[in-house]
């Protein structure tokens, strides 16, 4: 009997002993207390805790976490209510002041979060509201922060999910961006028809230029042609009255060569004057020395007709 009690008490101590002992996982840390009052926090490992005055007072986990807040109705400075619903990324860095900080960091975390955006909303217009998100992310990012710090909490990033204006308010706006897309649209269209007549107006103007060119460069090419031509009619017929005076200077050289007497050079003189008179003259004057001989001359051709 006092063997089974001793094995009993034996088994008892180590059932006691073994729930003891603990293991905290990667990411997590574990808030120990001694007789009521905080004693440490234990690390990722392999712990024992004394029976009966150690206690686990909470289990933190120290990965960073996601809170996704349902829709919160805020009013602008312009006195328009809307939806906002806001995600918040957090981690815990302190799991001591996360334990002692403050009764429910989660709740205090929500409404801290949704009196911070009602305060930085209602220092804006509607319009400033829906264009100006990230000063409003960076805005609730610092103010979360600095004040759940003494909760052993780090706020990473806040974002605005939805904004969601009244009905009313959101007709009005998709009508006021319908009209300003048919703006710009008719903006862009009367801006590429100008475009369009510059380029016509321009292509004309080439046209114009380049036509101008080539009758320029026509005339001038005509022009040159036509000097030519001058320049080759000319030297021909200059090459013709060389032609002409150095035969008559061959004749004339020949008759000198001959010793000719005057009867010889008069008849010459006839000749020269009858190829004078095929040309396109009207008029010819005869030397006096000469009107003698022609009359001879035509006496003679009269007299051989008859």
């Amino acid at each position: 009997m006092d063997l089974f009690i001793i094995g009993a008490i034996i088994v008892i101590l180590l059932i006691i002993a073994i729930s003891n002992i603990f293991v905290v996982q990667q990411s997590r840390a574990y808030v120990v207390e001694r007789l009521g009052a905080f004693h440490k926090v234990q690390g990722v490992g392999l712990h024992f805790k004394v029976p009966f005055i150690d206690r686990i007072a909470r289990r933190v986990s120290l990965k960073e976490q996601v809170l996704d807040y349902p829709p919160q109705p805020v009013i602008t400075k312009d006195n328009v209510t809307m939806q906002i619903d806001t995600v918040v990324y957090f981690q815990i860095t302190d799991p001591k002041l996360y334990t002692y900080g403050v009764e429910q960091p989660m709740a205090a975390m929500e409404t801290l979060t949704a009196t911070t955006l009602r305060n930085i909303i209602g220092d804006l217009e509607l319009d400033q509201t829906l264009t100006s998100r990230d000063i409003i992310n960076t805005k609730m990012r610092a103010i979360l922060d600095e004040a759940t710090d003494p909760w052993g909490i780090k706020v990473n990033r806040v974002e605005l999910k939805n904004i969601l204006p009244p009905a009313d308010i959101q007709s009005s706006m998709e009508k006021q961006m319908k009209a300003e897309r048919d703006r710009r649209q008719a903006i862009l269209q009367a801006e590429g028809q100008k475009k369009s007549a510059i380029l016509i107006a321009e292509g004309e103007r080439e046209s114009a230029i380049l036509r101008a060119d080539a009758e320029k460069q026509a005339a001038i090419l005509k022009a040159e042609a036509e000097k030519q031509a001058a320049i080759l009619k000319a030297d021909g017929e200059a090459q013709a009255i060389l032609a002409v005076q150095k035969a008559l200077a061959d004749a004339l050289a020949l008759l000198n060569e001959k010793a000719p007497n005057d009867q010889v050079l008069k008849l010459k003189a006839i000749e020269a004057m009858q190829t004078v008179a095929n040309g396109q003259a009207t008029k010819i004057i005869i030397p006096s020395e000469m009107q003698g001989l022609v009359g001879l001359a035509n006496g003679i051709v009269e007299g051989t007709k008859q």
